[in-house]
Parts: structure tokens; sequence; C-alpha cells
């Protein structure tokens, strides 16, 4: 089964330094990209981290600092990949909680604004985890009856991604081919940004999930500890955290 789009998705992979979102850095990146006419386009990119690259992590993936040291930053490459997604919805496997999560946070520390405002994500992982609970190799085993070759390779990954959710929907017809319906059906609990550390209640309201206000609105909080916020953009919290925040105080004193 083919997919039904009415714009392009970008299916895409990250090899990195390690999985924390905050300070983490990309080392490999892989996109394939699908278009609603049938076309598709693919890029593949090796990322100097600027940091080192843990043996334990080198381990996984194969990627050493010495492979790395003369390829281009992710700040040099972030036009080229911005270019690539900014018209497309995106998928992957894992992805709403880790490769959306770490690729904006390199994209705004490359100085890219990016958020997901006009896009929708369809993560291949919740499908399958809510279906048949497995791995990404056993997926590709269980749906398409095929080994994975090249395991924790970017290209290898996205492509396997990609087999799998068509195969997912050949298998499932409750599952409608739209990307829209998936991302829904692949989102885990509604957030208002990546990391999760600020979430919408019943009311659709922004709430802190953590700390000392974790379930207290956070409009509320701004408005009683003003520090509050000062606080949490001078400490270590993810850039993306940062940036919903700042909207939300910007929309408050919009409205008064």
């Amino acid at each position: 089964m083919e997919l039904k789009l009415t714009r392009p998705i970008c299916f895409f992979d990250l090899e990195t330094t390690g999985i924390d979102i905050g300070k983490d850095r990309i080392v490999e990146i892989s996109i394939f990209k699908v278009f609603p006419n049938g076309n598709k386009e693919s890029k593949t990119w090796l990322v100097n981290p600027t940091i080192p690259i843990p043996p334990h992590t080198t381990a996984v993936h194969g990627i050493t600092d010495e492979r790395v040291a003369n390829e281009p930053t992710f700040s040099d490459l972030a036009p080229q990949v911005y270019n690539m997604i900014k018209d497309s919805d995106l998928g992957g496997f894992n992805s709403d909680r880790f490769d959306i999560p770490l690729l904006a946070e390199e994209l705004l520390r490359a100085g890219v604004d990016f958020d997901m405002k006009n896009k929708v994500s369809v993560d291949v992982q919740t499908i399958f985890h809510k279906m048949e609970e497995r791995t990404l190799s056993a997926a590709l085993k269980f749906y398409c009856g095929k080994s994975l070759e090249n395991a924790h390779s970017a290209e290898a990954d996205t492509m396997a991604t990609y087999e799998i959710l068509k195969a997912q929907l050949d298998r499932y017809p409750e599952l409608e081919n739209d990307m829209k319906s998936l991302s829904e059906f692949t989102t885990r609990k509604k957030i208002a940004d990546f990391a999760g550390m600020i979430a919408f209640d019943k009311d659709n309201e922004e709430i802190f999930t953590f700390g000392k206000h974790k379930g207290a609105k956070v409009e509320k909080v701004l408005e009683s500890e003003p520090g509050y916020y000062s606080w949490i953009q001078n400490a270590d919290f993810p850039l993306y955290t940062k940036k919903v925040l700042t909207a939300i105080k910007l929309r408050k004193l919009n409205t008064k």
C-alpha cells in the first residue's frame, strides 16, 4: 500500500553521541522524503558533532571521532536539512520521543526557528508497539519478512521505517492512510514541548509536568512567580522548552 499524502512526509533517523536531548549531538542524519505524486528524495549526511563520541555509543552505531573529524558540523548542514523538511510532515521510529526533539534542539542551536505548528508527526514505533510490542528489527521481520542489515546505520533504519509503515497499513485496515490520523494514533499524550515538560490538561491549557509546580497551569505560575521563568531560561533546559515557555509568556502579555 502506498501512502495517501496531501503534502510531503520526511522519514528520518538520527545517530547521535548519546540520548540526552539537551546535550547530545547528531553524528549522522538520513532523510527520505516522499511526495504526494509518488516522487522520492533521499539524503544522508555524516556530521561532526564538535564533542567526543563516547566509546559505548560508537559500539552501537560504529561512528568514531576520526570518521567524522572532517565532516561538516550540524550548523553547516542546518540550512539544507531545514530546506528539505520545512514543507513536510515527519515520520520516524521512536521519533516523537527522541529524534524530533533532538533535531529541534540542533536546529534551534544553529539559529533555525523550527517548530511543529504546521506539521504532524507519525511515530511508526508507536503503531508497532500498540499492535505487536516489538523492536525495529523484529518489526521489519514481522511486517515485511526481511532481515534488517546494517542496523543502527541511519540510512538502513530510515528505509526500514518507511517499509514498515506501508506494511502496517496493508495489515491493519483500521489504520487510516492519512498522515493526520496516523499522527493522532501515534501520539502518546498531548504535550506543548518535545521534552514533555509542558503538557496540556483536560481544559487544553498548558501545565508544568515537573518540579514544585507540577500540575500547575503555566500562565498562573508565570503570573504569581515571575522569577520561575527566568530560572528556566537560565538553567539547563531544552531550547525548545524555553521557546514554548516564552511563547506562553508573550501570549499572556498580549492579552492584557
